[in-house]
């Protein structure tokens, strides 16, 4: 915990909202330090998810960032979701990202510069998805698209409890799932 505080207080210190942030943009910044004459293309995704058509619809490989909640959910593991419904959530099928990054090849391949480009791919500007919308899109997909367990069983998903603040998600925690705790301790 000492090193995690210790990260932050270093962010913030620097004016970066949290380690994330800044360790990327330390990296960044090494690298066009470094670059000397060549030019820097960086390309910044925002939650990149699962293909939308190339190789095929649905393709991922490994499972990463907002996946493992998906897949959770699918699983029948966890049926709670926090966060403020308003929220855009910008997730970018990864086909789209390796396409960004070819038409960055592409545009900037053959120009001698030592420009910097950074590039920004994300969906939220032209098709936004609310946060109130991913538990009835999830609950839409796996009553479709059961998840089949290791055993041929198919698992059935239960509609999802949300919660827009970390104040009710402790009452739930501790109304349905503490008292069990203490007793199995």
């Amino acid at each position: 915990m000492a090193m995690r505080y210790l990260g932050i207080q270093r962010a913030t210190l620097h004016g970066w909202p949290n380690t994330y942030s800044f360790t990327k943009a330390m990296g960044e910044m090494l690298l066009g330090h470094l670059k000397e004459s060549l030019q820097l293309v960086i390309i910044c995704p925002t939650i990149i998810t699962s293909t939308c058509k190339e190789p095929f619809p649905g393709w991922i490989e490994g499972v990463k960032t907002v996946d493992s909640f998906f897949l959770a959910y699918g699983k029948g593991i966890s049926n709670v979701f926090l966060g403020d419904p308003n929220t855009n959530v910008d997730l970018i099928p990864g086909d789209m990202v390796v396409n960004s990054i070819l038409a960055a090849i592409v545009a900037h391949g053959s120009i001698e510069s030592s420009q910097e480009f950074i590039y920004h791919i994300s969906s939220s500007k032209r098709n936004p998805l609310k946060l109130v919308n991913v538990p009835i899109f999830l609950l839409h997909y796996f009553t479709k698209n059961p998840w089949i367990d290791k055993d041929g069983n198919i698992i059935k998903v239960k509609e999802i409890t949300t919660f827009n603040s970390m104040d009710s998600f402790r009452t739930y925690i501790s109304r349905y799932y503490w008292p069990l705790l203490k007793v199995y301790s």
